[in-house]
Protein backbone atom coordinates (compact mmCIF):
# COMPACT_ATOMS: atom_id res chain seq x y z
CA UNK A 1 0.00 0.00 0.00
CA UNK A 2 1.49 3.30 -1.28
CA UNK A 3 2.16 6.00 1.74
CA UNK A 4 0.82 9.27 1.69
CA UNK A 5 2.90 11.79 -0.04
CA UNK A 6 3.02 15.71 0.88
CA UNK A 7 4.44 18.35 -1.08
CA UNK A 8 5.40 20.73 0.49
CA UNK A 9 5.93 24.40 -0.35
CA UNK A 10 4.50 24.71 -3.62
CA UNK A 11 2.63 27.45 -5.86
CA UNK A 12 0.36 26.77 -8.01
CA UNK A 13 0.03 27.80 -11.51
CA UNK A 14 -2.62 29.53 -12.46
CA UNK A 15 -3.18 32.18 -15.45
CA UNK A 16 -4.64 34.56 -13.18
CA UNK A 17 -2.45 34.83 -10.70
CA UNK A 18 1.40 35.65 -10.90
CA UNK A 19 2.06 35.63 -6.94
CA UNK A 20 0.50 32.58 -6.08
CA UNK A 21 1.06 31.62 -2.03
CA UNK A 22 2.64 28.63 -0.97
CA UNK A 23 1.16 25.75 -0.68
CA UNK A 24 1.12 22.03 0.26
CA UNK A 25 -0.51 19.34 -1.47
CA UNK A 26 -1.25 15.42 -0.26
CA UNK A 27 -1.32 13.05 -2.16
CA UNK A 28 -3.50 9.63 -0.80
CA UNK A 29 -4.32 6.14 -3.08
CA UNK A 30 -3.34 8.16 -6.21
CA UNK A 31 -5.31 11.16 -6.11
CA UNK A 32 -5.11 14.80 -4.54
CA UNK A 33 -6.44 14.63 -0.74
CA UNK A 34 -6.33 18.08 0.17
CA UNK A 35 -4.66 21.55 -0.97
CA UNK A 36 -3.79 23.72 2.25
CA UNK A 37 -1.66 26.35 2.89
CA UNK A 38 1.69 26.04 3.83
CA UNK A 39 2.64 24.59 7.80
CA UNK A 40 -1.28 23.63 7.90
CA UNK A 41 -1.40 21.29 11.21
CA UNK A 42 -3.94 19.18 9.25
CA UNK A 43 -0.21 18.52 7.13
CA UNK A 44 2.51 18.44 9.35
CA UNK A 45 1.53 15.10 11.14
CA UNK A 46 0.96 12.90 8.16
CA UNK A 47 3.28 10.27 8.23
CA UNK A 48 4.49 9.57 4.48
CA UNK A 49 7.26 11.34 2.23
CA UNK A 50 7.18 15.23 2.25
CA UNK A 51 9.08 16.40 -0.69
CA UNK A 52 9.89 20.28 -0.72
CA UNK A 53 9.48 21.99 -3.89
CA UNK A 54 10.99 25.12 -2.61
CA UNK A 55 8.46 27.69 -4.13
CA UNK A 56 8.42 25.68 -7.59
CA UNK A 57 5.77 25.76 -9.90
CA UNK A 58 2.90 23.01 -9.48
CA UNK A 59 0.90 22.59 -12.25
CA UNK A 60 -1.24 19.15 -13.89
CA UNK A 61 1.13 16.84 -15.46
CA UNK A 62 1.09 17.09 -19.77
CA UNK A 63 -0.08 14.81 -21.91
CA UNK A 64 0.97 13.65 -25.31
CA UNK A 65 -2.63 13.20 -27.16
CA UNK A 66 -0.65 11.69 -30.53
CA UNK A 67 2.27 9.69 -30.69
CA UNK A 68 3.68 6.18 -31.91
CA UNK A 69 5.05 5.07 -28.36
CA UNK A 70 7.04 1.86 -29.72
CA UNK A 71 7.63 3.50 -32.76
CA UNK A 72 9.18 6.40 -31.40
CA UNK A 73 11.27 4.42 -28.95
CA UNK A 74 12.77 2.48 -31.40
CA UNK A 75 13.47 5.98 -33.60
CA UNK A 76 15.69 7.65 -30.90
CA UNK A 77 18.86 5.42 -31.95
CA UNK A 78 18.09 5.26 -35.75
CA UNK A 79 20.06 7.09 -38.25
CA UNK A 80 18.90 10.38 -38.76
CA UNK A 81 18.87 12.23 -42.21
CA UNK A 82 16.60 14.72 -41.31
CA UNK A 83 19.11 17.30 -42.32
CA UNK A 84 19.88 15.93 -45.97
CA UNK A 85 18.64 18.84 -48.51
CA UNK A 86 18.79 16.20 -51.80
CA UNK A 87 18.11 12.63 -51.92
CA UNK A 88 22.22 12.59 -52.86
CA UNK A 89 22.88 14.10 -49.75
CA UNK A 90 20.40 11.56 -47.78
CA UNK A 91 22.42 8.46 -49.58
CA UNK A 92 25.51 9.65 -48.93
CA UNK A 93 24.67 9.93 -44.98
CA UNK A 94 23.42 6.09 -45.57
CA UNK A 95 26.98 5.36 -47.09
CA UNK A 96 29.09 6.85 -44.32
CA UNK A 97 26.14 4.67 -41.98
CA UNK A 98 27.10 1.35 -44.06
CA UNK A 99 30.31 1.89 -43.46
CA UNK A 100 30.43 1.57 -39.72
CA UNK A 101 28.68 -1.56 -39.78
CA UNK A 102 30.89 -4.51 -40.56
CA UNK A 103 30.05 -6.81 -43.54
CA UNK A 104 27.88 -9.61 -43.50
CA UNK A 105 26.04 -12.27 -45.60
CA UNK A 106 22.62 -10.41 -46.56
CA UNK A 107 20.43 -12.92 -44.98
CA UNK A 108 21.66 -12.20 -41.85
CA UNK A 109 22.03 -8.49 -42.63
CA UNK A 110 21.23 -6.48 -39.86
CA UNK A 111 18.57 -3.48 -41.36
CA UNK A 112 20.20 -0.03 -41.41
CA UNK A 113 17.04 1.84 -40.60
CA UNK A 114 16.87 5.80 -40.95
CA UNK A 115 14.38 8.83 -39.96
CA UNK A 116 12.84 12.06 -40.78
CA UNK A 117 13.83 12.50 -44.59
CA UNK A 118 11.77 15.23 -46.53
CA UNK A 119 11.94 15.07 -50.18
CA UNK A 120 9.14 17.47 -51.16
CA UNK A 121 11.62 20.23 -52.29
CA UNK A 122 14.37 18.31 -53.19
CA UNK A 123 16.22 18.96 -56.13
CA UNK A 124 16.69 14.97 -56.93
CA UNK A 125 14.47 12.20 -56.52
CA UNK A 126 14.69 9.26 -53.80
CA UNK A 127 15.37 6.57 -56.16
CA UNK A 128 16.41 2.86 -55.27
CA UNK A 129 19.65 3.17 -57.37
CA UNK A 130 20.85 5.88 -55.20
CA UNK A 131 20.99 3.86 -52.30
CA UNK A 132 21.87 0.56 -54.08
CA UNK A 133 24.79 3.05 -55.20
CA UNK A 134 25.92 3.94 -51.65
CA UNK A 135 26.17 0.17 -50.08
CA UNK A 136 28.36 -1.00 -53.41
CA UNK A 137 30.08 2.33 -52.25
CA UNK A 138 30.59 0.92 -48.87
CA UNK A 139 31.60 -2.34 -49.71
CA UNK A 140 28.22 -3.92 -48.71
CA UNK A 141 25.01 -4.13 -51.22
CA UNK A 142 23.63 -6.30 -49.46
CA UNK A 143 22.72 -4.79 -46.39
CA UNK A 144 19.19 -3.79 -46.50
CA UNK A 145 18.49 0.02 -46.02
CA UNK A 146 14.93 1.50 -44.86
CA UNK A 147 14.33 5.19 -44.88
CA UNK A 148 11.11 6.33 -43.32
CA UNK A 149 9.87 9.78 -44.10
CA UNK A 150 9.60 12.45 -41.07
CA UNK A 151 5.82 12.08 -41.89
CA UNK A 152 5.75 8.09 -41.62
CA UNK A 153 3.66 8.44 -45.23
CA UNK A 154 6.62 7.56 -47.45
CA UNK A 155 9.34 4.86 -47.17
CA UNK A 156 12.72 5.04 -49.50
CA UNK A 157 14.31 1.40 -49.43
CA UNK A 158 17.09 0.03 -51.53
CA UNK A 159 16.93 -3.70 -53.60
CA UNK A 160 18.21 -5.04 -50.27
CA UNK A 161 15.64 -4.46 -48.58
CA UNK A 162 13.24 -4.64 -51.16
CA UNK A 163 14.15 -8.57 -51.87
CA UNK A 164 13.54 -8.86 -47.90
CA UNK A 165 10.36 -7.49 -47.76
CA UNK A 166 8.97 -8.98 -51.14
CA UNK A 167 7.83 -5.17 -52.43
CA UNK A 168 9.10 -3.05 -54.95
CA UNK A 169 12.66 -1.01 -54.47
CA UNK A 170 12.78 2.99 -54.16
CA UNK A 171 10.10 5.09 -52.67
CA UNK A 172 6.56 3.29 -51.32
CA UNK A 173 3.63 5.83 -49.76
CA UNK A 174 1.20 5.73 -47.48
CA UNK A 175 -0.46 2.12 -47.61
CA UNK A 176 2.71 0.40 -49.14
CA UNK A 177 4.62 2.45 -46.85
CA UNK A 178 2.62 1.70 -43.63
CA UNK A 179 3.12 -2.40 -44.26
CA UNK A 180 7.09 -2.07 -44.52
CA UNK A 181 6.57 0.25 -41.25
CA UNK A 182 5.17 -2.93 -39.36
CA UNK A 183 7.08 -5.01 -40.95
CA UNK A 184 9.95 -3.38 -39.75
CA UNK A 185 8.32 -2.93 -36.22
CA UNK A 186 7.91 -6.81 -36.29
CA UNK A 187 12.07 -6.81 -36.84
CA UNK A 188 12.21 -4.94 -33.56
CA UNK A 189 9.35 -7.51 -31.68
CA UNK A 190 11.29 -10.45 -32.94
CA UNK A 191 14.04 -9.20 -30.35
CA UNK A 192 10.86 -8.10 -27.69
CA UNK A 193 13.56 -7.58 -25.03
CA UNK A 194 15.31 -5.08 -26.90
CA UNK A 195 12.59 -3.16 -27.67
CA UNK A 196 10.99 -3.27 -24.56
CA UNK A 197 14.33 -1.94 -23.01
CA UNK A 198 13.68 0.67 -25.74
CA UNK A 199 10.40 1.99 -24.38
CA UNK A 200 11.61 1.77 -20.37
CA UNK A 201 14.04 4.56 -21.25
CA UNK A 202 11.40 6.19 -23.61
CA UNK A 203 9.26 6.32 -20.81
CA UNK A 204 12.04 7.80 -18.43
CA UNK A 205 12.83 10.48 -21.18
CA UNK A 206 8.98 11.63 -21.36
CA UNK A 207 9.27 11.97 -17.31
CA UNK A 208 11.79 13.87 -17.52
CA UNK A 209 10.04 16.52 -19.64
CA UNK A 210 7.09 16.42 -17.40
CA UNK A 211 4.75 13.84 -19.67
CA UNK A 212 2.10 11.93 -17.42
CA UNK A 213 0.19 11.08 -19.79
CA UNK A 214 -0.03 9.71 -23.31
CA UNK A 215 -2.87 8.31 -26.39
CA UNK A 216 -0.83 5.98 -28.00
CA UNK A 217 -1.70 5.73 -31.82
CA UNK A 218 0.93 2.47 -32.69
CA UNK A 219 -0.56 0.54 -35.28
CA UNK A 220 -0.82 -2.41 -32.79
CA UNK A 221 -2.71 -3.50 -30.53
CA UNK A 222 -2.54 -1.24 -27.74
CA UNK A 223 -4.85 -2.00 -25.54
CA UNK A 224 -2.75 -5.54 -25.23
CA UNK A 225 0.51 -4.18 -25.36
CA UNK A 226 -0.03 -1.74 -22.57
CA UNK A 227 -1.50 -3.91 -20.35
CA UNK A 228 1.22 -6.59 -20.88
CA UNK A 229 4.30 -3.21 -20.22
CA UNK A 230 2.29 -2.48 -16.78
CA UNK A 231 1.95 -5.70 -15.68
CA UNK A 232 5.79 -5.87 -16.24
CA UNK A 233 5.99 -2.68 -13.92
CA UNK A 234 5.93 -0.12 -16.03
CA UNK A 235 3.80 2.38 -14.10
CA UNK A 236 5.18 5.86 -15.59
CA UNK A 237 2.45 7.01 -17.57
CA UNK A 238 -1.56 7.05 -17.97
CA UNK A 239 -2.34 5.69 -21.21
CA UNK A 240 -5.02 5.99 -23.57
CA UNK A 241 -4.67 3.04 -25.92
CA UNK A 242 -5.89 3.72 -29.42
CA UNK A 243 -7.08 1.22 -31.78
CA UNK A 244 -6.76 0.23 -35.30
CA UNK A 245 -9.51 -1.08 -38.04
CA UNK A 246 -7.42 -4.18 -38.39
CA UNK A 247 -7.54 -5.06 -34.43
CA UNK A 248 -11.19 -3.93 -34.31
CA UNK A 249 -12.81 -7.09 -34.08
CA UNK A 250 -10.27 -8.65 -31.33
CA UNK A 251 -10.83 -5.32 -29.41
CA UNK A 252 -14.73 -5.67 -29.25
CA UNK A 253 -14.25 -9.21 -28.69
CA UNK A 254 -12.70 -8.35 -25.49
CA UNK A 255 -15.61 -6.50 -24.34
CA UNK A 256 -13.66 -2.96 -24.72
CA UNK A 257 -14.89 0.23 -26.07
CA UNK A 258 -13.92 3.69 -25.89
CA UNK A 259 -12.92 4.66 -22.32
CA UNK A 260 -13.19 1.68 -20.65
CA UNK A 261 -10.58 0.80 -18.14
CA UNK A 262 -8.46 -2.16 -18.11
CA UNK A 263 -8.76 -4.84 -15.21
CA UNK A 264 -5.07 -5.00 -13.84
CA UNK A 265 -3.43 -1.67 -14.75
CA UNK A 266 -4.54 -0.29 -11.27
CA UNK A 267 -6.95 2.38 -13.89
CA UNK A 268 -3.12 3.37 -16.10
CA UNK A 269 -4.92 1.81 -19.27
CA UNK A 270 -8.00 2.71 -20.86
CA UNK A 271 -9.41 2.21 -24.22
CA UNK A 272 -8.84 4.93 -26.70
CA UNK A 273 -10.79 6.24 -30.02
CA UNK A 274 -10.48 4.04 -33.17
CA UNK A 275 -8.25 5.79 -35.68
CA UNK A 276 -8.88 6.13 -39.34
CA UNK A 277 -7.78 7.96 -42.35
CA UNK A 278 -8.82 10.64 -44.43
CA UNK A 279 -6.00 11.49 -46.69
CA UNK A 280 -2.28 11.05 -46.37
CA UNK A 281 0.47 13.68 -45.57
CA UNK A 282 1.59 17.22 -46.92
CA UNK A 283 5.20 16.21 -47.55
CA UNK A 284 4.53 13.08 -49.25
CA UNK A 285 1.73 15.21 -51.61
CA UNK A 286 -1.30 12.95 -50.44
CA UNK A 287 -2.94 15.70 -48.22
CA UNK A 288 -6.47 15.98 -50.08
CA UNK A 289 -7.20 19.15 -50.80
CA UNK A 290 -9.73 21.11 -53.13
CA UNK A 291 -6.99 22.64 -55.30
CA UNK A 292 -4.48 21.14 -56.98
CA UNK A 293 -0.69 20.93 -56.04
CA UNK A 294 1.42 23.24 -58.01
CA UNK A 295 2.20 22.19 -61.78
CA UNK A 296 0.06 19.15 -61.43
CA UNK A 297 -3.88 18.04 -61.65
CA UNK A 298 -2.77 16.16 -58.90
CA UNK A 299 -5.45 17.17 -55.63
CA UNK A 300 -3.52 14.43 -53.33
CA UNK A 301 -5.31 10.89 -51.76
CA UNK A 302 -8.64 10.37 -50.28
CA UNK A 303 -8.14 7.06 -48.06
CA UNK A 304 -11.38 5.89 -48.96
CA UNK A 305 -14.29 6.08 -51.61
CA UNK A 306 -17.38 8.48 -51.26
CA UNK A 307 -19.09 6.79 -48.48
CA UNK A 308 -17.03 4.39 -47.10
CA UNK A 309 -15.36 6.69 -44.84
CA UNK A 310 -19.13 7.74 -43.12
CA UNK A 311 -20.33 3.76 -42.67
CA UNK A 312 -16.43 3.36 -40.90
CA UNK A 313 -17.76 6.10 -38.69
CA UNK A 314 -21.17 5.09 -37.78
CA UNK A 315 -20.16 1.33 -37.80
CA UNK A 316 -17.15 2.21 -34.51
CA UNK A 317 -19.89 4.66 -33.29
CA UNK A 318 -22.52 1.66 -32.56
CA UNK A 319 -19.48 -0.32 -31.39
CA UNK A 320 -18.83 2.37 -28.69
CA UNK A 321 -15.80 4.02 -30.20
CA UNK A 322 -15.01 7.59 -30.47
CA UNK A 323 -12.69 8.25 -33.33
CA UNK A 324 -9.39 10.01 -34.48
CA UNK A 325 -9.54 10.50 -37.96
CA UNK A 326 -6.45 11.78 -39.49
CA UNK A 327 -7.16 14.38 -42.20
CA UNK A 328 -4.51 16.96 -43.14
CA UNK A 329 -5.45 18.94 -46.86
CA UNK A 330 -8.72 20.92 -46.50
CA UNK A 331 -10.64 18.71 -48.62
CA UNK A 332 -9.93 15.90 -46.68
CA UNK A 333 -11.16 17.62 -43.07
CA UNK A 334 -14.18 19.22 -45.18
CA UNK A 335 -14.91 15.04 -45.55
CA UNK A 336 -14.38 13.99 -42.10
CA UNK A 337 -16.56 17.04 -40.66
CA UNK A 338 -19.23 15.04 -43.06
CA UNK A 339 -18.88 11.73 -41.82
CA UNK A 340 -19.44 13.60 -38.24
CA UNK A 341 -21.59 15.48 -38.86
CA UNK A 342 -23.89 12.22 -40.58
CA UNK A 343 -23.40 9.99 -37.64
CA UNK A 344 -23.17 11.96 -34.80
CA UNK A 345 -20.04 10.02 -33.55
CA UNK A 346 -18.18 11.48 -31.28
CA UNK A 347 -14.02 12.22 -31.52
CA UNK A 348 -11.86 14.54 -32.93
CA UNK A 349 -9.67 15.43 -36.37
CA UNK A 350 -6.16 14.77 -36.48
CA UNK A 351 -3.80 17.43 -38.06
CA UNK A 352 -6.35 19.22 -39.55
CA UNK A 353 -3.29 21.13 -41.05
CA UNK A 354 -5.28 23.03 -43.75
CA UNK A 355 -9.20 23.87 -42.53
CA UNK A 356 -11.67 26.45 -44.67
CA UNK A 357 -13.04 29.22 -42.75
CA UNK A 358 -16.33 27.45 -42.61
CA UNK A 359 -15.31 24.09 -41.47
CA UNK A 360 -13.74 26.30 -38.79
CA UNK A 361 -16.97 26.93 -37.77
CA UNK A 362 -18.54 23.27 -38.08
CA UNK A 363 -15.70 21.81 -36.16
CA UNK A 364 -17.42 24.09 -33.47
CA UNK A 365 -20.99 23.47 -34.11
CA UNK A 366 -20.67 19.72 -33.96
CA UNK A 367 -18.42 19.64 -30.50
CA UNK A 368 -15.62 18.27 -32.94
CA UNK A 369 -12.27 18.27 -31.09
CA UNK A 370 -8.84 19.01 -33.17
CA UNK A 371 -5.68 16.90 -32.52
CA UNK A 372 -3.32 19.53 -33.62
CA UNK A 373 0.47 19.42 -33.70
CA UNK A 374 2.25 22.65 -33.24
CA UNK A 375 6.15 21.23 -33.97
CA UNK A 376 4.59 20.32 -37.69
CA UNK A 377 3.78 24.00 -38.67
CA UNK A 378 7.42 24.98 -37.94
CA UNK A 379 8.98 21.67 -39.41
CA UNK A 380 6.26 22.25 -42.12
CA UNK A 381 6.53 26.09 -42.44
CA UNK A 382 8.69 26.04 -46.35
CA UNK A 383 6.82 22.91 -47.72
CA UNK A 384 3.39 24.49 -46.76
CA UNK A 385 4.49 27.90 -48.39
CA UNK A 386 5.71 26.19 -51.59
CA UNK A 387 2.76 23.63 -51.60
CA UNK A 388 -0.20 25.75 -50.66
CA UNK A 389 0.49 29.00 -51.57
CA UNK A 390 -2.19 31.24 -51.12
CA UNK A 391 -3.58 29.22 -48.26
CA UNK A 392 -1.39 29.53 -45.10
CA UNK A 393 -3.41 31.96 -43.26
CA UNK A 394 -5.49 28.88 -42.69
CA UNK A 395 -3.24 26.46 -42.50
CA UNK A 396 -2.35 24.79 -39.09
CA UNK A 397 -5.06 27.48 -37.95
CA UNK A 398 -4.68 26.53 -34.22
CA UNK A 399 -5.73 30.30 -33.34
CA UNK A 400 -8.53 30.51 -35.58
CA UNK A 401 -9.70 27.13 -34.38
CA UNK A 402 -9.33 28.48 -30.47
CA UNK A 403 -11.46 31.90 -31.17
CA UNK A 404 -13.99 29.50 -32.56
CA UNK A 405 -14.10 27.52 -29.16
CA UNK A 406 -12.84 23.97 -30.35
CA UNK A 407 -11.89 22.14 -28.04
CA UNK A 408 -7.79 21.22 -28.91
CA UNK A 409 -5.46 18.30 -27.97
CA UNK A 410 -1.84 19.23 -27.88
CA UNK A 411 0.17 16.20 -29.28
CA UNK A 412 3.62 15.71 -31.12
CA UNK A 413 3.00 12.68 -33.35
CA UNK A 414 6.44 11.18 -31.77
CA UNK A 415 8.17 10.00 -33.82
CA UNK A 416 7.05 12.73 -36.74
CA UNK A 417 8.57 15.49 -33.89
CA UNK A 418 9.98 14.10 -30.65
CA UNK A 419 7.83 13.55 -27.72
CA UNK A 420 8.53 16.55 -25.46
CA UNK A 421 5.18 19.15 -25.16
CA UNK A 422 7.13 21.96 -24.12
CA UNK A 423 8.26 21.94 -27.70
CA UNK A 424 5.18 21.65 -29.42
CA UNK A 425 3.63 24.64 -26.18
CA UNK A 426 6.25 26.60 -27.50
CA UNK A 427 5.25 26.10 -30.74
CA UNK A 428 2.01 26.95 -30.65
CA UNK A 429 2.55 30.53 -28.76
CA UNK A 430 5.54 31.84 -30.51
CA UNK A 431 5.47 30.21 -34.09
CA UNK A 432 9.01 30.11 -34.46
CA UNK A 433 11.58 28.18 -32.74
CA UNK A 434 14.80 30.71 -33.38
CA UNK A 435 15.11 33.48 -35.34
CA UNK A 436 13.14 33.32 -38.13
CA UNK A 437 10.31 35.61 -38.03
CA UNK A 438 7.03 34.10 -36.34
CA UNK A 439 4.71 32.50 -39.37
CA UNK A 440 1.66 33.29 -39.93
CA UNK A 441 1.49 34.76 -36.10
CA UNK A 442 -2.35 35.47 -36.31
CA UNK A 443 -2.97 31.85 -35.53
CA UNK A 444 -0.96 31.51 -32.44
CA UNK A 445 -2.38 30.48 -29.47
CA UNK A 446 -1.91 32.03 -26.15
CA UNK A 447 0.01 30.71 -23.20
CA UNK A 448 -2.80 29.22 -21.29
CA UNK A 449 -4.92 27.81 -24.33
CA UNK A 450 -2.09 26.07 -25.38
CA UNK A 451 -1.11 24.84 -21.79
CA UNK A 452 -4.46 23.74 -21.02
CA UNK A 453 -4.68 21.72 -24.56
CA UNK A 454 -1.49 20.06 -23.16
CA UNK A 455 -2.48 19.45 -19.52
CA UNK A 456 -3.79 15.78 -17.69
CA UNK A 457 -7.02 17.69 -16.25
CA UNK A 458 -7.99 21.81 -15.38
CA UNK A 459 -5.89 22.33 -11.92
CA UNK A 460 -4.52 20.85 -9.15
CA UNK A 461 -7.53 20.21 -7.06
CA UNK A 462 -9.16 17.88 -4.34
CA UNK A 463 -10.11 14.99 -5.46
CA UNK A 464 -8.30 15.48 -8.79
CA UNK A 465 -5.79 12.11 -9.79
CA UNK A 466 -2.22 12.96 -8.55
CA UNK A 467 -1.36 13.55 -11.68
CA UNK A 468 1.06 16.56 -10.99
CA UNK A 469 4.53 18.42 -12.20
CA UNK A 470 6.89 21.14 -10.64
CA UNK A 471 8.63 23.39 -13.18
CA UNK A 472 11.52 25.69 -12.17
CA UNK A 473 10.29 28.72 -14.09
CA UNK A 474 6.99 30.79 -14.87
CA UNK A 475 6.31 29.80 -18.54
CA UNK A 476 4.76 33.36 -18.60
CA UNK A 477 8.30 34.67 -18.08
CA UNK A 478 10.09 32.50 -20.87
CA UNK A 479 10.96 33.71 -24.83
CA UNK A 480 10.81 30.76 -27.56
CA UNK A 481 14.01 28.64 -26.93
CA UNK A 482 13.52 28.91 -22.90
CA UNK A 483 9.84 27.48 -22.94
CA UNK A 484 11.51 24.53 -25.16
CA UNK A 485 13.95 23.85 -22.46
CA UNK A 486 11.71 24.17 -19.32
CA UNK A 487 13.41 22.63 -16.18
CA UNK A 488 11.20 20.00 -14.58
CA UNK A 489 11.98 19.04 -11.09
CA UNK A 490 9.33 16.45 -10.83
CA UNK A 491 7.11 14.20 -11.95
CA UNK A 492 4.36 12.36 -10.16
CA UNK A 493 1.99 9.55 -11.69
CA UNK A 494 -0.87 8.16 -9.69
CA UNK A 495 0.86 9.58 -6.62
CA UNK A 496 4.19 7.98 -7.60
CA UNK A 497 7.01 10.07 -8.00
CA UNK A 498 8.20 9.14 -11.44
CA UNK A 499 11.22 12.12 -12.03
CA UNK A 500 12.72 13.96 -9.87
CA UNK A 501 15.42 16.66 -10.37
CA UNK A 502 15.57 18.74 -7.15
Amino acid sequence: MMHPRVLKRARLWTSEHREAALTDIVIEHGRIAAVVPTDDQRVSGIDGEHLDLDGRWLMPGLVDHHVHFSLWAQHRSRLDVSHAISAAQAAHVVREAISAHSSIAESAAEPLVGKGFQDALWPDLPTAALLDDAGVAAAQPQRPVILISHDLHSVWINSAAARRLGVPAGLLREEAAFAVEIAVGKWAAASPAILERAVDHAVAAVNARGVTGIMDLEMADNSAVWATRVARGVRGLRVRAGVYQQHLETTVARGERTGKRLPGTDGLVSVGPLKLFSDGALNTRTAWCFDPYPDSEDYGHAAHARGDLERLVEGARHRGFEIALHAIGDRAVSEALDAFEATGARGTIEHAQLVRGADIERFARLGVGAGIHPEHALDDREVADAMWAGRTDRAFAYGALARAGVRLYMGSDAPVAPLDPWLSIAAAVFRTRDEEPAWEPHNALSLEHALRASWAMGSVGEGNLADVIAVDEDPRDLDAQKLRAMPVAATIVAGALVHEAL
